[in-house]
């Protein structure tokens, strides 16, 4: 058991490094992450390139569902951190995020 201070530090040492996001203005509630948006949407893009990918459409299901992904570390990746992975693939021009019939997809570049 640490004390809540040493707590304190190891939590603000995580929210430095970026992997972890209070939740409320309190920091009573966060969220810890294994890897950052970016390292995720990293680890994405390097799938689009080596599998000659860019300029392809996909479903958000495809990405962390489909059969094409099984074997790739963000298979199964949840929803709101995959959609933080591509809004970062976003602000690098690597990716677009849009709005299909069905619901959400990502265009890669």
């Amino acid at each position: 058991k640490l004390p809540l201070e040493s707590i304190q530090v190891v939590l603000e040492e995580l929210r430095k490094n970026g992997n972890l996001e209070w939740l409320d203005k309190n920091k009573t509630s966060f969220l810890i992450m294994w890897r950052r948006p970016e390292e995720w949407g990293k680890l994405i893009y390097q799938w689009v390139s080596k599998n000659g990918l860019t300029n392809s459409v996909f479903t958000l299901y495809e990405l962390t569902s489909g059969d094409d992904t099984e074997n790739e570390e963000f298979h199964g990746l949840d929803e709101t951190m995959l959609l933080r992975a591509l809004q970062a693939l976003q602000q690098e021009h690597k990716a677009e995020i849009i709005t299909l019939d069905d619901g959400r997809g990502v265009k890669f570049f």
